[in-house]
């Protein structure tokens, strides 16, 4: 399987598209083509680094029809717009959206790859922060539930005794449980629990 990362052309223009494609794939890139926002849709998208070129004006579902698609379906691959027909209008609204940016044609070659440069960034950096999450909800998930509200309590800045009286336990029980929460975590402090808390609710969000 190819490492190089994968970059989408939508785009019904034929010649534009098989051009765009052409380009990518000259400068060590997989490009596929897809004439419509419907054919890109009915493909599977494989896991793998990318990002998504995209004309704004085609016939059925437009480009921002389908960056809304993505968004409601929770799949968050970079967009860079590449349009003949660019409104302020319309380019607001890609660009709040989430648009990395928004070209329109002709489009000089080094703009383009630039774009798509920052677009390949944002793709690593979000993918980073999604394993460090999945890492981080696996260490909470091998919590028990007693060492989970010994978590939350600590977090919330009790000390031992507060903690034993609140659950109803000894106060050497607490001492373990916080001793068995810390190495399950990695976390040398309670102000270190504190941030992978703060994290956790980050990544929830």
């Amino acid at each position: 399987m190819s490492t190089a990362p994968l970059i989408h052309v939508v785009d019904d223009d034929a010649s534009m598209r098989a051009a765009l494609v052409r380009l990518l794939n000259e400068v060590g890139f997989e490009a596929r083509g897809y004439a419509s926002t419907g054919e890109f849709l009915l493909q599977p998208l494989p896991d793998r680094p990318g990002c998504l070129l995209l004309d704004v004006r085609m016939p059925g579902p437009s480009g921002l029809e389908l960056q809304a698609a993505l968004q409601e379906r929770h799949i968050m691959l970079p967009i860079v717009f590449l349009t003949g027909h660019a409104t302020v209008a319309t380019s607001v609204t890609a660009m709040k959206a989430g648009a990395v940016d928004f070209l329109t044609k002709p489009v000089r070659r080094d703009t383009l790859l630039e774009a798509i440069g920052r677009a390949l960034a944002r793709d690593a950096k979000l993918r980073t922060e999604l394993e460090a999450a999945a890492r981080l909800r696996a260490l909470f998930a091998s919590l028990t539930p007693r060492q989970r509200n010994v978590f939350d309590l600590i977090v919330a800045g009790k000390l031992n005794k507060q903690i034993a009286g609140e659950l109803g336990i000894a106060e050497r029980t607490v001492k373990l449980a916080r001793a068995q929460v810390m190495a399950k975590l990695g976390a040398g402090s309670a102000a270190e629990l504190g941030l992978l808390a703060e994290q956790l609710r980050r990544f929830s969000a």
